[in-house]
């Protein structure tokens, strides 16, 4: 993790003031100024600010592989939700960062922590998702330029942002998009005259799911999947 980052989430500065801070030389790691703003930092280093050594707050950042049926909410009265699959005391304090459908499976984040989400799902940082969907009807090679080019949505005002599909076989295809329009995966293909059949997320930005999760499973993810996306 950067370290401007690391003094931030430890301390409670805003970006702005730990970047003065270690520009400023009050910061030190492993008993050494250091002035990089960006300079990363390894598992074991300590920090040290104002003569106090600071540590992250024990935020949660979790991986879950969503099974058909399960629902991505904080409580639902009818179905199950992604929380539940926790345990009692393992959900406490999370929520979901980037919701699937009920019947879409695959990659789920979860945590405690406001910040982090909002970089996820906001629309203006862009943070891209990569499904893998099996469609109804056979599709032409062509259809990858008209996904490149933008597909028009009913009741949408412009054409959804460019995005990258490959054809993986005549009614299979891994599609990548960098906004997450409401149902946007199934609307594409429904403009197209297609229906989508099943989809499964496998990535989330940089971040793949773990391929040793089975439905239902979860882990913790590691420090540089928490960092690789909200660099």
């Amino acid at each position: 993790m950067r370290l401007d980052k690391y003094l931030a989430h430890a301390t409670g500065l805003t970006r702005s003031r730990a970047h003065g801070m270690i520009r400023s030389g009050q910061v030190t790691v492993n008993g050494a100024v250091v002035k990089i703003i960006g300079h990363k930092l390894k598992p074991d280093d300590e920090v040290v600010w104002r003569e106090q050594s600071v540590e992250l707050s024990g935020k949660r950042y979790i991986m879950l592989n969503k099974p058909e049926g399960v629902v991505c909410a904080t409580h639902d009265a009818v179905h199950k939700t992604v929380l539940d699959l926790l345990g009692d005391e393992g959900k406490k304090g999370l929520h979901v960062a980037g919701r699937l459908d009920i019947d879409t499976t695959g990659l789920v984040l979860l945590t405690d922590d406001g910040d982090w989400s909002h970089r996820i799902t906001s629309p203006k940082h862009g943070c891209s998702k990569t499904y893998r969907a099996s469609l109804a009807e056979a599709l032409a090679p062509s259809v990858v330029e008209q996904f490149a080019a933008g597909i028009e949505l009913r009741g949408e005002a412009k054409k959804t942002r460019p995005a990258r599909l490959e054809l993986l076989s005549p009614t299979e295809v891994r599609l990548t998009l960098d906004e997450g329009k409401y149902h946007q995966v199934k609307r594409m293909f429904a403009a197209l005259g297609n229906r989508v059949v099943a989809l499964h997320r496998e990535r989330i930005g940089s971040v793949a799911l773990d391929e040793s999760l089975l439905p239902g499973q979860w882990r913790e993810l590691s420090d540089e999947e928490v960092a690789a996306l909200t660099a």
